[in-house]
């Protein structure tokens, strides 16, 4: 694989096994071969065993002494719980940044919603969103909570959601609805907002991976 500069080669290889999970070439329980994936991305070993650190870390595999590492769970109640986590993750800056109602953040989201009502091609419409994100979470969002965000994103990443048509009329109203709550200073209805889309982003992932067939029709939620 050639190398992609500027993104870290753990970073490629944590990129590449969430692409398999999200593909259905690794099912839960399934067992990662190290050295077959480094084979595959033309790495040494060590970026791959720092992705699985992060993939642990995320809750996408386990290790197991002595055994290696696995997939863990992967089911519907597990991205339901996924999503429901980036959307609390999200609500804490947002409800910050309404609390704080300062004048150039929401000049900068009313430019950044502009740009969303704008666009109807599907990586682009994400990219505004990720930087639309980036706005609220810059600002209002310390270290260990971007980090927690940072992590909460790693089953929902950026490639999915570009391939996936149809999201700007499905997303664009928790936007609508998250710029009007800060420019209102309205903290609680911020977080909803967050909370809102989220649940809908875990919906849509639901219906692309039944679609895909990585999920059953109907396969049911188990609890925890």
């Amino acid at each position: 694989m050639p190398k992609k500069y500027g993104v870290k080669e753990k970073d490629l290889v944590v990129a590449h096994v969430v692409n398999l999970v999200l593909t259905g070439k690794l099912r839960s329980g399934d067992r990662l071969d190290r050295n077959e994936i480094a084979e595959q991305l033309g790495l040494s070993r060590v970026p791959v065993q720092e992705a699985v650190v992060q993939l642990e870390h995320d809750g996408i595999v386990s290790t197991r002494y002595h055994r290696g590492a696995f997939v863990e769970r992967f089911d519907e109640g597990v991205i339901r719980e996924h999503h429901e986590i980036y959307g609390a993750l999200n609500a804490i800056p947002s409800a910050r940044a309404a609390a704080a109602h300062r004048p150039e953040i929401v000049d900068e989201l009313q430019a950044r919603l502009t740009a969303l009502h704008a666009t109807v091609e599907t990586r682009a419409f994400h990219d505004n969103t990720w930087r639309y994100r980036t706005a609220i979470n810059d600002v209002y969002a310390g270290p260990r909570l971007q980090a927690a965000i940072l992590g909460a994103q790693t089953l929902m990443p950026r490639t999915f959601w570009s391939a996936y048509l149809g999201s700007h009329d499905q997303l664009l109203p928790f936007y609508v609805a998250e710029t009007a709550a800060i420019t209102d200073g309205d903290a609680d209805a911020a977080r909803r907002a967050c909370v809102d889309r989220a649940e809908v982003l875990g919906r849509i992932m639901l219906g692309e991976l039944r679609r895909r067939r990585v999920l059953g029709p109907s396969e049911p939620s188990v609890a925890f």
